[in-house]
Formats: structure tokens, sequence, C-alpha cells
């Protein structure tokens, strides 16, 4: 499938990236969706450096999408390797308002079976890395007693259940450091938390598109039980890709369909895109200048 490509500077008119509607983030690949046109690569610079590869533009049942791959293509980057903030904002200089993102992940519950999907609404991070835009002269704490857009999510169940793919909508997926699969203690642990999925990036994406004000929700694949089930077989890399990649083809099958329905707002403006309102609580006056010009695109039309 060929992709032309392009380069874009975030502060330089004339370069510009040019702006999608709906962020698919996942495995490389995912944009080899039936139908879709015109595709674009485009790479971008971030303030905060070089995101994860190129996004891939194109449009997809009449709808701007663009797709990243979080690994990279050919899955370079370890969970800890990823600069998610870079892959967040470049999606924020995209004017990307939605992201979809799809992982795979194990699950921690009898009635989750691998090859299923699961819409998790909640999180609980394990993880030790950056998962803010804010600091270095700039102090704000973002809400995140519901870390999905419970709208966008609903929707991409409803269309997954229409399709016939056995989903489940809600669920707490934790997140862990990684990269490193759980022993059998771990996972008893937090089953006995009564978590529904383990993985190792959606929570640190779910922050980061809060403060970027941008609609998230996540298509959890599950490809195993974990190590916690008698009956079945531990964890590996093999079982793994065999089962995600039965899996890309269903989420394949979801975003396309979702897309060709999916309104330009669901139940009017939704709360995610005003998320970091009444948040920073640095004075205006004392936030360092190159601070706001790096974070224009978030905090913008709150600080001037």
């Amino acid at each position: 499938m060929a992709v032309k490509k392009k380069t874009a500077q975030p502060k330089k008119k004339a370069t510009q990236p040019p702006h999608a509607e709906i962020g698919i983030l996942g495995g490389t690949g995912l944009y080899e969706i039936e139908g879709i046109k015109n595709l674009e690569e485009v790479k971008l610079k971030t303030p905060f450096g070089a995101p994860s590869d190129a996004y891939i533009l194109g449009s997809l049942e009449g709808r701007k999408v663009a797709f990243l791959s979080r690994h990279g293509r050919g899955h370079r980057l370890l969970p800890m390797d990823i600069n998610f903030r870079a892959n967040i904002y470049g999606f924020k200089m995209l004017g990307i308002k939605r992201i979809i993102s799809v992982n795979s992940c194990g699950s921690l519950k009898e009635e989750i079976r691998p090859r299923d999907i699961v819409f998790s609404d909640q999180f609980y991070d394990r993880a030790r890395r950056i998962n803010t835009f804010f600091g270095e002269g700039i102090a704000a704490h973002i809400g995140m007693a519901e870390p999905v857009c419970a709208d966008l999510a609903k929707f991409l169940y409803d269309t997954a259940i229409c399709l016939g793919v056995r989903a489940h909508l809600g669920g707490t997926y934790i997140c862990i450091e990684g990269p490193a699969f759980s022993t059998k203690a771990e996972s008893e642990i937090y089953r006995s938390w009564g978590c529904s999925v383990i993985g190792m990036t959606a929570a640190t994406e779910a922050k980061l598109c809060r403060e970027a004000e941008i609609c998230y929700a996540t298509m959890n694949l599950a490809t195993d039980y974990d190590v916690w089930h008698a009956e079945e077989e531990d964890v590996s890399v093999e079982l793994i890709l065999e089962n995600l990649k039965f899996n890309t083809e269903h989420a394949k099958a979801i975003i396309k369909k979702a897309l060709a329905t999916l309104p330009v707002e669901l139940k009017g403006p939704c709360d995610c895109q005003a998320a970091c309102k009444d948040t920073i609580v640095t004075n205006p006056k004392l936030i360092p200048a190159a601070k706001k010009n790096e974070l224009r695109l978030i905090i913008g039309k709150y600080i001037k």
C-alpha cells in the first residue's frame, strides 16, 4: 500500500501539519483497512521530542483519520521507551479530537476469554514513567475520576456487538511497567483487586489525552489469561501474536463501521474537551514564556 511522505514542522506556517479528525493509536499496519484512501505519511517534531513513528493520514468512510504505531513500525520500542508525550501531542498538532487506542492485554477474569475485546473504563496505574505535560514551572491537577470518554467507548462497544464480536463494556485495566510479564503472585493479587485486564500502555495514554483535552477510548484485545489460569497455557510472545493477529481484524472492522456512523458530537460538547479548565494552579505571570509556548495547543485558551 503506497504511502506519500511529508515532513511537517510545528512552528512554521508554511509547513503546518495537515489536520485530521480521529486518531487511531495501535500496532503496525492497523491503517491497512479495506477502503482507506489517500494515504499520506507525516513526520512531526513536537516540543517533547519525536513520536514513535510517522503518522499515517488517510480518508476512511468519509472521515479524515491519523494512525500511529505506538511501538514504531517493526515493534522497536519497549513500553518504557515510548515517548508518550510526543505521541499524544503530535495528535494534538494534527487537530485530533478523539483517539481510539487499540491495545493487546491479558485477561484477569474467567469471563474475559482470549480473543475477546474489552472497552475498559477505569485504570490502576503501576507504571513508573512521565505521564503529564505539566511541570517545569507550571502546575496543574487534572481530574481522572472518569478516565475515558464514556460516550466514545459505548459507541465502539455497540459497534462491536453489532458486528457479532464478543466484547465487554467497562472494567479496570491495570497498567504495569513491563517489559516482563507478571509473576503468578502478582497476577493473583491484581485479580484480588478486581482488575479485569492487564497491559503496559493505556493508563499513560489516558492521562495525557485528558490533559490534552482529547476524547480517549481504549479497545483492549485480550490475547491470553496472563499466568493465573490453571487450565490455560501461560502467556508467551507466540500466543500473544497469534491471538493479536486474529483480534486485529476485528479491531479494523469495528473502526471502519464506527467511522461510518460516528456523529461529529455524540451527546453535545464532551467534558473531555474542556478537561484543563480551572486545573492550572500556577500564577500565570510566573509561568515561563517557553513553557507557555510549549503547551500553547493545550493551555492557550486558558492562559495567554
